[in-house]
């Protein structure tokens, strides 16, 4: 092998090397379940939109609306009290992903989650995990709900809605249906986590000529 060669692949493995200092690896080894009152403080964040409706680490679907979280070593099923240190309030979550992916957070909350405890603007929050028995009595999934503007074959139509409605929303989304073989593409405005919310801008859009109408998801 000729010297540049051999200098160039030296360079590349210190390169590496260097970026394996930099990355987190979450742990393989699963350690045994702990029992109720195990306790873990640190730095909580929170996941959401760019998860939602892919597959968690445990097989299942992650919901951001759910009351679920990831730890690095905690058994899946494993539910866990989590007091946000900052504000006081608390949520009991289940365990059924692998993470963080960030050194020096201990757990990653799902939306809901995050919401119920007065995280999600912050991003991050000071909290303290504590294992529960094995079937404590748990928080319902959060309602959402989102008002539908309108529903076309043509997806150039709904785009077409979407942009004039993002004149007056800050979201609104195209999502593609198939009924009976016919794809379709529905305009949505939201989401809302209440039925009232929901209503009221159902009843803004029908006011400005639009047959909007409340669905839950």
């Amino acid at each position: 092998m000729d010297s540049p060669r051999r200098l160039l692949l030296a360079g590349l493995a210190l390169f590496l090397a260097g970026c394996g200092g930099v990355h987190y690896r979450v742990p393989r080894v699963l350690y045994p379940p702990p029992k109720p009152g195990w306790t873990q403080v640190g730095i909580a964040s929170w996941y959401g939109w760019d998860f939602h409706g892919k597959k968690t680490a445990s097989g299942e679907i992650y919901n951001m609306y759910d009351y679920t979280a990831a730890h690095k070593t905690l058994p899946f099923g494993t539910y866990v009290r989590v007091k946000n240190l900052d504000n006081g309030r608390s949520v009991v979550v289940r365990i059924n992903d692998r993470g963080p992916f960030v050194k020096d957070r201990i757990i990653d909350l799902s939306y809901a989650a995050a919401r119920a405890i007065g995280m999600v603007g912050p991003g991050t929050a000071r909290v303290r995990l504590t294992v529960i028995s094995p079937k404590p009595r748990v928080l319902a999934p959060v309602g959402v709900y989102y008002v539908q503007v309108g529903s076309f074959v043509e997806p150039r139509r709904a785009y077409e809605l979407q942009r004039a409605l993002l004149l007056h929303f800050t979201s609104v989304k195209v999502t593609r249906a198939v009924v009976n073989g016919v794809a379709y593409y529905r305009v949505r405005v939201g989401p809302y986590f209440s039925r009232n919310t929901a209503r009221e801008r159902k009843r803004w859009l029908r006011r400005r000529g639009y047959p909007a109408v409340v669905v839950r998801e």
